[in-house]
């Protein structure tokens, strides 16, 4: 299992990569690169979520 900084740390490097290929989608006006920023955005706002929660239950 891993540690809630493990995940912190992964999700933030996920939500750097999708707001990366969501301003080049943006920038060559590629819908399919911006939707997939979004989705690893959203990917890793939900994992640093998941590590504040194992922080908060302590594991």
């Amino acid at each position: 299992m891993k540690t809630s900084r493990t995940d912190k740390v992964e999700g933030t490097i996920h939500n750097v990569k999708g707001g990366v290929k969501e301003t080049v989608g943006e920038l060559t006006n590629d819908p399919y690169l911006k939707a997939e920023g979004k989705v690893e955005k959203t990917k890793g706002k939900t994992q640093e979520k998941v590590g504040q929660i194992k922080k908060v239950l302590g594991k």
